[in-house]
Order: C-alpha cells, then structure tokens, then sequence
C-alpha cells in the first residue's frame, strides 16, 4: 500500500475484496452486501457465541439459587444452610452481526455490529461494555462511551454499535510505514479488524495474515498456506 494513512472508497473494496476471497477459502463467513437504493455496500459477518454466567454460593451463607433441576432431585429435602455451597451455570447463545463499511469523514473502515439473544431482545451498551475483554477495558476505560457508540446504520437505517474511527490513524500509520520500509504486501483490512475485532468478541484466524504473506510471491510457501485467486475469480 503505497498510501499513508488514508485510503479512498475503490482502494477500500480492493481490500475487502481480497479479504472476502480468502474468508469463503476457509468458510470464515464474511460477504459482500449492497443497499438496493444506492450503490454503497459494505462487508458482513454474523456469528454466535455462547456466554456463560455463573454464581456461587459459599458455607455459612444462606443460598437460594435458583436452577433447572430434574423434578425427582427438585424433591429432594434441602441441605443445612451452613453446607450448601452451590454452583450455578447459565448459559445463553448470543447474536452477532459485524458490518465493516468506509468512511468519507474520516477515510478509513469503521466496524459495526449489534448483538442480541435468539430470541430477537438487543444487548444494551452498558452490556456490549461489560462484554468488552479485560486485555482491552484498560485501554479504552477513559473514554468507553467515547469508543464504543450506538448510532444509526448509515445504509441500513438501523440502530448498531460503532466502534469510533477517531483513533484509526494513530494506530494503523505505524504498521503501514513498517510495510513499506521492508516492503511487504499488507492487506489493511486485515490488519485493521485485527486489532480492533478482538476488543468486541470478533477473531481472525491467522490464515489471514499468511495469505497476504503469500501474495508478495514468497518462495517459502508451506502446505497450509492457501493459493489465493485473481479478484475476478471471486
């Protein structure tokens, strides 16, 4: 990428492009959408993952936890309060949906996403927050409502999560200007929601960062790295 920091909308789906045709390789899930009123379009992902809550009651407390039992062990008479000491695990499966779109404002991919339970009720911002890893919750606690907003989709019309491209820049002009120094082919999208996707529950697997490796021509292919296809293969 020959660009510094900034790159404009064709070289922005240049990239995707790139990105979307090693993801349908792996079956990683991600695709090309367009808006039917206009010729905007952004890449996509929707994935579940499964969130476990669970609470413990120690000896000498009082515990009334309530659980799922069987009906022959829920008939079973109660242990002394001064023994009980209960593990309780729930486990809910919640929705994500990942949209990568292109900013004008700032000139630079902006992620958007939105998680709900299967039963179609949102999770709030205070618990996209809660849900944020402790590796990151450092970094961004000066400022999460800052990094982490609800807005409006700009194709879609409907309410997601954003995490802010203010600080994109900052973070991403370092690893371009390395790239160029050793001249090495970087895909930015890849490099990009590689950093950012794993502060919102979104992992890329490592066979992204090898392919590009794989598209500068290197001689020391190995086995389990993945030819890549010309864009109008895709």
């Amino acid at each position: 990428m020959e660009e510094d920091e900034f790159f404009g909308e064709e070289t922005f789906q240049h990239y995707c492009a790139e990105f979307i045709k090693h993801s349908q390789k792996i079956g990683d899930g991600w695709e090309w959408r367009t808006s039917k009123d206009c010729s905007d379009g952004y890449m996509c992902k929707t994935q579940f993952q499964i969130k476990n809550r669970t609470a413990v009651s120690h000896r000498g407390t009082s515990a009334r936890v309530q659980t799922c039992l069987p009906m022959e062990e829920a008939l079973e008479p109660p242990l002394d309060d001064f023994e009980v000491t209960e593990t309780t695990t729930a486990t809910e499966v919640i929705k994500y949906e990942y949209h990568v779109l292109y900013s004008c404002s700032y000139q630079v991919p902006v992620l958007y996403f939105r998680a709900s339970f299967l039963d179609g009720s949102p999770l709030a911002l205070k618990d996209i927050w809660e849900g944020v890893h402790e590796c990151y919750k450092t970094r961004l606690l000066h400022g999460p409502w800052d990094t982490i907003t609800q807005q409006e989709h700009p194709i879609l019309g409907q309410p997601f999560f954003v995490l802010h491209p203010c600080k994109t820049n900052e973070f991403m002009t370092p690893v371009l200007k390395n790239s160029q120094k050793f001249n090495r082919n970087v895909n930015y999208i890849t490099s990009w929601l590689s950093m950012v996707g794993p502060a919102v529950g979104l992992n890329l697997p490592l066979s992204y960062a090898r392919a590009a490796f794989q598209d500068e021509g290197n001689v020391d292919r190995q086995d389990s790295f993945i030819e890549p296809k010309s864009l109008e293969e895709l």
